[in-house]
C-alpha cells in the first residue's frame, strides 16, 4: 500500500513538472505568435515596429496601446505614467484570477503608487457567452465606481484550474458583495448597448493584435503572456522604466 502510494506520488510530480514545462513551451510559442502577427499586419496600416509620428523607440513591437484617459474606471495610475500595461482578461479565464489574487497588487504597490505605471484593462472575453455577460456585468459596476472591487471579488471566488459558471444570478450576488448600491442599474447597464459595444470594441482590438488567450500583457509594446511570476513582470517594467523618456 505504502508502495503504491510512493509511486503514486512519485508520478504525480513528474506529470506535474511536464505540466509546467509544457506551458512555459507554450507561453514562448504564443509570445512570438503574438509579436509575428503584430509586425506582419501592423497597426493602422503601419509595420508594429516602426515608430510612428511622435512614438519613441522605446515602444516596443506591439506599439503604444495606452488610452491614458482621466478618469478612466478600468484603469490605475496615473495618465502620465511613463509606463502602461495594458491587461487582456477574461472573468472565466483561472489564470486571470491567478494574476489578480497573486500579482497585481504586488505592482500596484511597487509601481503605480508611486506614479511609475498605470494598469489599464481591457475585456478579452473568449471563453463563451458567459463570459460576454461577465464583462458587460464589469462595466456596469465601472458605472458606478466600483470596477475593481467588482473585478477582484468575481476573480477571488474562481477555481484555481477551472472555469466558473457566471449566470446572471451569480454575477448580480458578486455585485452586492462588491458593495454597489443600486443593484437595478446595474442589471440595467449590464444589457444596455453602450455598454456591449465597449466590450466588443476591447476583444476586437485584442483580436486585431492577435492575442491568443487570456490572460495577456503588454508593457510599453512589449507582451507577456499568462500569469506569470512576478518577477517577469518586474523584468519587464524596469527594462521600460530605464529606456522611458
Amino acid at each position: 500500500m505504502g508502495r503504491t502510494a510512493g509511486t503514486l506520488e512519485r508520478r504525480g510530480r513528474r506529470r506535474d513538472v511536464a505540466i509546467v514545462v509544457a506551458l512555459a513551451v507554450v507561453a514562448v510559442g504564443l509570445v512570438g505568435y503574438l509579436i509575428a502577427g503584430a509586425v506582419g499586419s501592423g497597426r493602422d496600416g503601419e509595420a508594429a515596429g516602426t515608430p510612428s509620428a511622435g512614438e519613441t523607440a522605446a515602444i516596443g513591437p506591439l506599439g503604444d496601446l495606452a488610452r491614458r484617459q482621466e478618469g478612466d474606471p478600468l484603469a490605475l495610475g496615473r495618465t502620465d505614467a511613463p509606463v502602461i500595461m495594458t491587461i487582456f482578461s477574461d472573468y472565466r479565464c483561472p489564470f486571470c484570477a491567478k494574476f489578480s489574487r497573486e500579482t497585481e497588487q504586488q505592482l500596484i504597490d511597487e509601481y503605480v503608487d508611486d506614479g511609475r505605471l498605470r494598469l489599464e484593462w481591457r475585456d478579452y472575453p473568449i471563453f463563451g457567452p458567459e463570459s460576454t455577460v461577465a464583462a458587460h456585468a464589469g462595466r456596469a459596476a465601472a458605472l458606478q465606481g466600483k470596477f475593481w472591487e467588482y473585478n477582484r471579488t468575481v476573480y477571488a471566488d474562481t477555481p484555481e484550474r477551472t472555469k466558473p459558471d457566471l449566470p446572471e444570478d451569480t454575477l448580480l450576488a458578486y455585485a452586492e458583495q462588491a458593495g454597489i448600491a443600486d443593484t437595478a442599474r446595474f442589471r440595467a447597464d449590464m444589457d444596455s448597448p453602450e455598454v456591449a459595444e465597449a466590450v466588443a470594441a476591447d476583444l476586437a482590438e485584442g483580436s486585431a493584435l492577435g492575442v491568443p488567450s487570456t490572460p495577456a500583457f503588454v508593457v510599453n509594446g512589449y507582451p507577456i503572456m499568462g500569469a506569470q511570476p512576478v518577477e517577469a513582470f518586474r523584468a519587464q517594467i524596469d527594462q521600460a522604466l530605464e529606456t522611458a523618456p
